[in-house]
């Protein structure tokens, strides 16, 4: 059984929450604020944990920071603001979701289930893909440039190796959805392309590796 974290101050929100994961066979264990949030989260061993960005004591995004200092459990963020900035915000801190309430409670369900599945049945291949300065070793998920490591977001990861997996193959928007976040895309497209535009921050000169084919999705390749 799956143990999973709700941390939000809406008392109404946690049942919810808790009540359709109890009908996925989740195992669902309470906060009211960041800094239990934090506590329970360094003191447990979650499968995944599903946080609001506005609460008392301490935000989500903040004690997301502080949870990524020890652990590297998955997180679904909820939020009632829907602007780019806090969805890049929150995948820069490693967030590997972005739920905007109102939200389904069926469709936040499905995510939970993909998140899980993905990290729990994560198989990496042993090879290393390099190209000039930049190195992609797929078993140790380490990416360097000129040698020196390079940063990213667990998702950033995910969505960067597929892709290299893929060079030269045009990779349509559902493909990328479907294969990197593990379920059939339906909602805002929006994510996606926030993390396209972060893994070419972090690619830095070889940005321009990962291409935008208009009206079909993206592609990776090499000059």
């Amino acid at each position: 059984m799956s143990r999973i974290l709700v941390a939000d101050d809406e008392f109404g929100i946690r049942e919810i929450i808790k009540k359709y994961a109890g009908f996925e066979g989740y195992e669902v264990c309470e906060a009211e604020n960041g800094m239990i949030a934090v506590e329970k989260a360094l003191q447990t061993d979650f499968d995944l944990i599903i946080m609001d960005v506005m609460m008392p004591e301490l935000d989500g995004f903040s004690a997301c920071r502080e949870i990524r200092k020890a652990k590297k459990t998955p997180i679904i963020m909820l939020s009632a603001r829907g602007e780019e900035y806090d969805r890049i915000h929150g995948f820069e801190l490693g967030v590997d979701d972005y739920v905007v309430k109102p939200f389904s409670p069926r469709e936040l369900m499905m995510r939970v289930g993909a998140v899980i599945k993905r990290t729990q049945g994560l198989r990496e291949e042993s090879d290393v893909f390099t190209y000039n300065g930049l190195s992609v070793d797929f078993t140790a998920r380490i990416v360097t440039i000129d040698g020196e490591r390079v940063s990213m977001t667990p998702k950033e990861y995910d969505l960067f190796f597929y892709m290299v997996k893929n060079k030269g193959i045009a990779l349509t928007r559902e493909t990328l959805i479907s294969k990197v976040w593990g379920y059939d895309f339906f909602g805002d497209d929006r994510t996606l392309d926030t993390h396209i535009k972060l893994l070419r921050k972090s690619l830095g000169q070889y940005s321009t590796c990962v291409v935008t084919l208009r009206g079909v999705g993206y592609r990776f390749e090499t000059p």
